[in-house]
């Protein structure tokens, strides 16, 4: 085989090894061809290791401490309940002498020998969920739904063994429970709750009992702090994306140093498996409940006695708020500790012992977690300025209704009367409080506002309104001072709550 050589010119070959050696070197090109030093930004450098993590020994020192709670109910009977056949109501109620009577009594009531009914027997169903160990003698965290309505409780550890348990107490609002083992003849391993709210991205691990396969370990990370995901419950809650399922409930989620940082109490699923988006009530709240119901079974909390709404930006608005925040109060009565103090009607409630409360929930939580009996300053927005009011909380009512005031409907209207700024027809309320609204145009602001026949306004610019002719003096004195939008107090079949409507021409 034949090779040919063939010549290059020195200079091009020296070229040709220039910018060879300037590829390899990187900044070598930039300084040939421009003559200046090149300047490279500095890549993002990661200081954690790469490689993943080894969970086995928070693992082994927490699990022992992790139960199953088997939770043992009665279900009631209804009653009425007679023989007959399933589906058929019409055959329930025969006469005593019917043919087909004796042959239906297999399908309901059995007798005794002698002919006399015996007792319905009990029946008992078995629910479950998860609980942790926080003191060597026994006491057991786990959920208020878990525990609802239970008659016996046992505890299933992660050796096999099984205890009995009391219920020491539960409160449905924070959905926490306590149990205590019964006679217990031997310490237990325990954990103690995070001093620290974990950051988020943080890892996180929850350890429960799902589906009741026992104990299960699943790992994730922090999603977010401050969810709200119940009306009910005013707490916030701690979102992770550890795997937790149905029987999870009532368990732990730990940090890497082996301390609960959350108690599991829900998770968010369309289909009821696991979709990555758990809620775990804080350490914070769970230490603080736990500490009441051990004391006495109940929890303690503050109460102001107020009912409030969040502050819009049209309420805002027309109040002269600086920004849409804090608790406007709708409602108050002379029993309350806030109306004692001076709380009024219109006011809002921008911040608690001088720190901020942006929303009711946040009023709601502030106040709950006080001690009864405390004195607490509220700082108030009342005719365009700050005040600052001390009130003495009373002790929250087991049961605080919600009923709210029936509804005044006009009776007999005479001679009502449109307000074209609002699209709305008014009628002076018979009883003397407030203007009812007889109709409202579903293309008006007030029907975007949600205002609807039969809410009756009670006043308007902070107030009281009578009749029609103060409803229009108070739009007339907003107007001439400029004004953008006005405040009216509303009373509904809901309950009573201020609504912002905006002013034409403004």
């Amino acid at each position: 085989m034949k090779t040919i050589f063939k010549k290059v010119p020195v200079k091009a070959t020296m070229l040709a090894s220039a910018l060879s050696l300037g590829v390899v070197a990187g900044a070598t090109v930039p300084t040939l061809m421009t003559g200046q030093p090149a300047a490279n930004a500095e890549p993002v450098q990661v200081t954690t290791p790469a490689r993943p993590l080894d969970f086995t020994a928070v693992v082994k020192a927490v699990k022992p401490a992790v139960v199953s709670v088997q939770v043992k109910t009665q279900i009631s009977t209804p009653e009425g309940n007679k023989f007959g056949i399933p589906g058929f109501p019409e055959f329930r109620d025969l006469p005593k002498d019917h043919p087909f009577n004796r042959f239906f009594r297999r399908f309901g009531e059995e007798q005794e020998g002698n002919g006399e009914k015996r007792k319905p027997r009990p029946r008992f169903g078995q629910s479950q969920g998860s609980g942790f160990f926080i003191s060597d003698d026994g006491l057991v965290v786990t959920n208020h739904h878990v525990i609802d309505k239970g008659s016996e409780f046992t505890l299933v550890m992660d050796d096999g063994s099984e205890l009995e348990a009391d219920l020491l107490g539960s409160d449905e609002r924070s959905d926490l429970a306590l149990l205590r083992v019964k006679n217990p003849d031997r310490k237990f391993d325990y954990v103690r709750f995070a001093e620290e709210l974990p950051d988020v991205g943080e890892w996180v691990l929850a350890v429960g009992n799902p589906f009741g396969l026992g104990g299960t370990v699943t790992a994730g990370i922090v999603s977010a702090h401050g969810r709200d995901i119940n009306a009910r419950n005013y707490e916030s809650f701690i979102q992770i994306d550890a795997a937790v399922n149905k029987g999870n409930s009532g368990g732990p989620t730990f940090n890497l140093k082996g301390e609960v940082i959350g108690v599991n109490t829900a998770i968010f699923s369309p289909s009821g498996g696991n979709v990555g988006i758990a809620f775990a009530i804080p350490a914070e709240v769970a230490k603080d409940v736990v500490a009441d119901l051990k004391n006495g079974g109940k929890v303690k909390r503050g109460w102001l006695g107020v009912h409030i709404q969040n502050v819009s930006e049209d309420i805002a608005d027309s109040l002269g708020l600086a920004e849409a925040a804090g608790a406007m109060v709708t409602h108050t009565d002379e029993t309350a500790p806030a109306y004692k103090a001076g709380v009024q009607i219109g006011d809002v409630i921008l911040a608690v012992d001088d720190v901020p409360v942006k929303s009711t929930r946040e009023l709601a939580r502030a106040i709950g977690r006080a001690e009864p009996e405390s004195d607490v300053e509220l700082t108030i927005w009342r005719e365009d300025q700050e005040i600052k009011l001390k009130v003495h909380l009373g002790l929250f009512p087991d049961q605080v209704s919600n009923d709210t005031d029936e509804q005044t409907q006009p009776q007999q209207p005479a001679a009502p009367a449109e307000v074209e700024e609002f699209g709305l027809e008014l009628q002076a309320s018979p009883d003397g409080d407030g203007v009812a609204i007889l109709s409202v145009d579903s293309n008006s602001i007030a029907a975007e506002k949600g205002l609807a026949e039969g809410d009756v306004i009670q006043s308007v610019a902070g107030k009281k309104v009578a009749t029609i002719g103060d409803v229009r003096k108070q739009l007339s004195d907003a107007k001439s001072g400029n004004r953008k939008t006005i405040l009216m107090r509303v009373k509904t079949k809901n309950g009573v709550r201020f609504v912002a409507l905006p002013l034409k021409g403004n």
